[in-house]
């Protein structure tokens, strides 16, 4: 049985391309064609009447044929927004909840995270997918807990295991380096390559989507992937990663 796995983290932008159209299709278009095993999305709206009350999350996977998972950061009357983990394998969800908001701005826009276990290459490996704040010290103690026994080092969460999405946070900000200090960046796991930027699509100089994953795991190779379609998508590129089990 193959060990070896991709997994992808993008930034949805609700499915609004940079042209201005909702588009959930042409998102689940991008994902099918570099085809990982598990995708972590974040921005997702369900039930939102901006974007004609479609459940985003249940439309890609189901598009796609692919089990999933959402957990709603926001809630709102008519439906929610967040964070969704999609699995061509079993998926089951092990937690998904608030991460710490900023205490001086207690009205900054909530944030959460999602835990789910994949059975994947004969493994189960622990998937935690964020979306952090835009808030230098809100993002800090976003870091803190992900990093801490209620998530990352939770009894539960045994290697391997992967944390991603969008932390709002360059590489050399004091929440990516609490990040890093507890789980390896992919992108700098590999020798003579350098990291690449993910936002915004045009101009991407901004390493702001991480994908993290725990020492057993190798890292084969890493793609920013800028195409036409996938300039136009989301105002975010998807950063891919080919990984091997222990």
């Amino acid at each position: 049985m193959s060990k070896t796995f991709s997994i992808m983290t993008y930034n949805v932008h609700s499915c609004i391309g940079t042209d201005g159209q909702l588009s959930p299709l042409r998102i689940a278009e991008v994902i099918d064609h570099y085809n990982p095993d598990v995708v972590a999305l974040q921005e997702l709206d369900a039930g939102l009447e901006r974007t004609q009350r479609i459940d985003q999350a249940h439309l890609i996977a189901q598009t796609l044929e692919m089990s999933f998972h959402f957990h709603s950061s926001i809630q709102v009357q008519e439906g929610g927004y967040g964070n969704a983990i999609l699995s061509r394998s079993p998926v089951r969800l092990i937690k998904a909840g608030a991460v710490p908001a900023e205490p001086v701005h207690p009205n900054y826009e909530r944030r959460g995270a999602i835990w789910a276990e994949v059975e994947l290459a004969g493994s189960r490996i622990q998937i935690i997918a964020t979306h952090f704040g835009l808030n230098k010290r809100e993002r800090v103690c976003q870091a803190q807990a992900l990093t801490g026994p209620e998530w990352l080092t939770h009894s539960e969460c045994r290697p391997p295991a992967i944390l991603c999405g969008d932390f709002n946070a360059l590489p050399v900000s004091f929440a990516y380096r609490v990040l890093a200090g507890s789980i390896d960046d992919v992108q700098r796991r590999l020798k003579g390559r350098r990291p690449k930027g993910t936002f915004p699509v045009q101009f991407p100089f901004m390493r702001i989507d991480h994908l993290f994953v725990t020492p057993d795991i190798k890292v084969k190779s890493i793609s920013v992937p800028k195409t036409a379609l996938t300039r136009l998508a989301s105002d975010h590129l998807p950063l891919v990663a080919t990984l091997e089990l222990p």
